[in-house]
């Protein structure tokens, strides 16, 4: 392959949003993933959600995949019943994405979970999710930071190898870790940060959101893979 290339990244599926005189319906992205994308080194394709059964197709023109952030994994996708303080289900978004997850995993396509996309990869590995951190105190809409510091030895130790402080913003967590991922950084108060699949594959997942920070580390990683 040459040139840059191609980062499909699945967008955000609401009801209704405004712009302009418009109000209407609409698959959205927040602008700091393809900038993110752009700055690493790729191309950016939006993927709206589909019939899953197209999900293979749609990996197999993409050179890699970003599942992204967004709301609540409906609880019952990891056998658990919803606590009140779970957000409603996405459920097309849900479908969509874990089909997008299976087609690169199955294709060896490099493969970036982001905050809701890290939890979907774990749970698509068949792991489960800590519905509601204790002590979580996040104003709604504004991001924090904190540190994560890698475990060594792992992929995403090769990435960034110094505790590195992240922007954040989660109230859902990483609980039993799916079938062959590892847990490659921690928060001080041992919350999983990372995940990832070891293996022939390029495959990560972190809890904080890199699109609303000026490291490009992860990124550029997912890009080099794709490359």
């Amino acid at each position: 392959m040459s040139g840059r290339p191609l980062i499909g990244v699945s967008t955000y599926l609401e009801s209704k949003a405004s712009w302009g005189v418009w109000e209407l319906p609409a698959a959205l992205l927040p602008a700091g993933y393809p900038r993110l994308v752009q700055a690493a080194g790729g191309l950016v394709s939006m993927l709206p959600p589909d019939d899953p059964a197209y999900a293979a197709d749609v990996v197999a023109r993409l050179d890699g995949v970003v599942v992204a952030g967004g709301p609540d994994i409906e609880p019952a996708r990891y056998g658990a019943e919803r606590e009140k303080r779970t957000g409603p289900p996405a459920q097309e978004r849900d479908a969509w994405e874990l089909a997008l997850i299976e087609a690169a995993l199955a294709s060896g396509t490099p493969l970036l979970g982001i905050c809701r996309g890290m939890q979907l990869l774990n749970v698509a590995r068949g792991g489960t999710l800590v519905q509601h951190l204790e002590g979580h105190v996040e104003q709604i809409g504004v991001f924090g930071t904190h540190p994560v510091k890698p475990v060594p030895g792992t992929l995403y130790a090769g990435v960034a190898p110094e505790e590195t402080a992240v922007p954040t913003y989660h109230h859902q967590a990483v609980d039993r870790l799916g079938t062959g991922l590892v847990a490659s950084a921690h928060a001080p108060d041992g919350t999983v940060e990372a995940i990832e699949l070891p293996g022939p594959s390029w495959v990560l997942g972190v809890q904080w959101h890199p699109e609303m920070d000026e490291d490009t580390r992860v990124m550029a990683a997912l890009v080099r893979a794709a490359s």
